[in-house]
């Protein structure tokens, strides 16, 4: 007799599995939830990745106001244990940042977050801040000369659509998604007034405003939302008041002036132009680091004389690759907005270059190690210290350590992965040992550090045991290791950084 498997969304912090629901219908949850906070205002936070669900703690927490806050995500397998994570006392992100804990256990307590997966709670909203997903699909093969990308904005739409087939006539809708430029005048805008239409209801009071995140997970996350410069604007005078209202009672604005820009092209253009600056600046980078290893240069010690020129400090160092969620879009954004949105007939040409450089990082890291061992690198051993995009965070969104995994994946490689930070990694459906002493009882064939983690830099423990197992190949991505350090390995491995030349 066939069985039929139904499918479950499986929590990575607690391993909990929960069945998806059979309808989308919670309206009695969101009631009840509700009817303990008469007479607050409402927040609805669209998307609960790792920056709506935190958005919803320091809304929560907010400085000047009391808010019921509800967040809504899709039932789906990736996504539905959120939802139930934050309604059973357990946040749905694990982060070094103590204020996490503080906030969610306060929220807790004021019994004042809910989660849910039922578009009724726009209805309820006096405010609905939008932190949804609006991904770029990357089409070609990282070898070729030219990308090939696509924008594709109709899930963005249909999360717009449902905000507008279930909103108040005055709600007000601050968009925090990076989104192409225009986004918020051309799409949102538009789509939201369409829908109260259908629903014959007046367009005349409905605010539109956008005001880019710039949320860091790691130990500061919190304070990148709640303590750091905002810039905002609105689609008109009254949205962007009503955006400035709101982001008062949530920011600390007297230490962290709000930004107001002309109109809402002007803040999108803000996040995507300082973001491509950043992406441009690695790929800078990436053709000076192969240039060094080829003039036998050490391309840090070159890196921090220059910065000792204040006008020149933001210069970047080596590394495995660019990830995360901005920086390895945001400039295709821009160009694809100038040529689909403003009709221009040119791309922002150098923007694109530059992520397509960053793209290929991960593959100039392997093929590098592939040229030590002369292309066999079959059946080998080999420990990747780090998994995430980004020192100290357990962020893997994007990460260039996927890039570089799937390589030696490839090659048939025995992978060991080791991170402090993540402990499941999302996108590969690996569930990562976080006890580096165990790990290092092994031995290996390679060594590569993939991700700066400050376990990993300027540690004594990780050192002495390095230096105690046998002879390997440990291969420095990063460049966490200090020359001294290198010279104190290289008595018993063969070591090698990215950028250091011929040591």
């Amino acid at each position: 007799m066939e069985t039929t498997t139904f499918p479950v969304s499986r929590s990575p912090i607690t391993n909990k599995e929960y069945s998806l629901p059979d309808s989308k219908n919670d309206k009695v949850g969101i009631d009840n939830f509700l009817a303990l906070h008469p007479g607050k205002k409402v927040v609805v936070i669209q998307g609960l990745g790792f920056v709506g669900s935190v958005m919803g703690l320091v809304v929560a927490n907010a400085l000047t106001e009391e808010y019921a806050v509800i967040g809504i995500d899709l039932p789906t397998v990736s996504s539905y244990w959120k939802i139930c994570s934050i309604n059973e006392g357990v946040f749905p992100v694990i982060a070094s940042d103590p204020k996490i804990a503080a906030y969610y256990q306060n929220a807790v307590k004021k019994g004042n977050y809910y989660a849910t997966y039922d578009s009724y709670a726009f209805s309820k909203a006096d405010v609905v801040v939008v932190d949804i997903n609006l991904d770029v699909k990357k089409k070609s093969a990282a070898n070729k000369d030219l990308e090939d990308y696509n924008v594709d904005l109709t899930p963005f739409k249909k999360a717009i659509e449902s905000i507008g087939q279930h909103c108040r006539q005055d709600v007000l809708v601050l968009v925090e998604t990076t989104v192409p430029p225009g986004t918020s005048q051309k799409i949102v805008k538009p789509l939201l007034e369409q829908s109260l239409q259908q629903r014959g209801l007046p367009v005349d009071e409905l605010k539109v405003g956008h005001s880019y995140e710039r949320v860091m997970p790691g130990p500061k996350y919190i304070d990148s939302i709640q303590n750091f410069y905002r810039v905002f604007a609105g689609t008109d005078e009254k949205s962007a008041v009503a955006v400035e209202s709101f982001l008062r009672t949530v920011i600390k604005t007297d230490e962290y002036p709000l930004t107001q820009l002309g109109n809402t092209n002007a803040t999108e253009m803000a996040k995507v132009l300082e973001n491509s600056f950043r992406a441009m600046n690695i790929a800078f980078m990436v053709e000076w680091s192969r240039f060094a290893e080829e003039a036998g240069v050490d391309i840090y010690e070159v890196v921090n004389a220059i910065r000792m020129r204040p006008t020149h400090k933001n210069i970047m160092l080596p590394g495995l690759g660019v990830g995360g969620y901005c920086l390895t879009k945001d400039p295709l954004l821009a160009s694809w907005a100038k040529i689909n949105l403003f009709g221009s007939g040119e791309k922002l040409h150098q923007s694109e270059k530059g992520v397509h450089i960053n793209d290929k990082m991960p593959l100039y890291a392997f093929e590098y190690l592939q040229s030590q061992y002369n292309g066999l690198l079959e059946g080998k051993k080999i420990l990747l210290l780090g998994v995430s995009y980004l020192n100290d965070v357990g962020d893997t969104r994007y990460t260039p350590v996927e890039g570089f995994y799937e390589q030696l994946e490839a090659e048939r490689c025995k992978i060991v992965l080791h991170d402090p930070h993540v402990l499941y990694w999302e996108e590969k459906d690996i569930w990562i040992n976080q006890d580096l002493n165990a790990l290092l009882n092994d031995e290996y064939d390679v060594i590569v550090v993939t991700t700066g983690h400050k376990d990993y830099r300027n540690s004594k423990s990780l050192l002495d045991k390095l230096v105690g197992k046998k002879s390997s190949f440990i291969y420095d991505t990063i460049g966490i290791f200090s020359n001294e350090e290198i010279r104190l390995l290289s008595t018993k491995h063969t070591v090698k950084v990215i950028g250091r030349g011929d040591l």
